[in-house]
């Protein structure tokens, strides 16, 4: 014989909640993923904005530095960008290919190598000049978040550069 209860039954409450700090290990908590998503989605309208100069974004990037600094030996540029040498120097070939740069071993000391802008190189910093506003319209931010943004993305890059972290 069955019996049924009387007593009102509560549905079961599922699985517990995750100990405090493991929903952190979900992918859209990542702050590492945010700026690698960001950083795909720049180089998407990078590629795009680029494209009428015929640079990549790291060929902008080296194009940048030599505009604001001048004739620079290699090993500068790769500190300022942040880049090695093995990321840098095929670049720098291709910028001299393209005509954009002229690279020249220094007389002093064989191993060094000094890069600088040719004519159509330095030619080429005029169209460029449209492509901090295109790029800051993609963003949909203003120009005083954007500053925020790269202020804050600075003090970021800063504080891990500083991090000491034990293994």
């Amino acid at each position: 014989m069955v019996t049924m209860s009387t007593e009102p039954t509560t549905p079961s409450p599922g699985p517990p909640p995750p100990p405090p700090g493991e929903d952190f290990l979900r992918l859209h908590h990542q702050i590492c993923f945010s700026l690698h998503a960001a950083s795909r989605a720049f180089g998407s309208v990078y590629r795009v904005v680029l494209k009428d100069l015929g640079l990549t974004y790291p060929q902008y990037l080296v194009m940048l530095v030599l505009w604001e600094h001048g004739e620079l030996p290699v090993k500068r540029i790769g500190e300022l960008l942040r880049l090695e040498s093995g990321t840098l120097s095929p670049l720098l070939k291709r910028l001299d290919a393209a005509g954009l740069v002229h690279r020249e071993r220094s007389a002093q000391d064989e191993r060094s190598v000094t890069v600088r802008l040719t004519e159509q190189g330095t030619a080429l910093r005029e169209p460029a000049l449209r492509v901090p506003q295109r790029i800051a319209t993609a963003t949909g931010l203003s120009l005083t978040e954007v500053t925020e943004l790269r202020e804050r993305l600075n003090r970021l890059t800063e504080a891990l550069d500083t991090a000491r972290l034990d293994d």
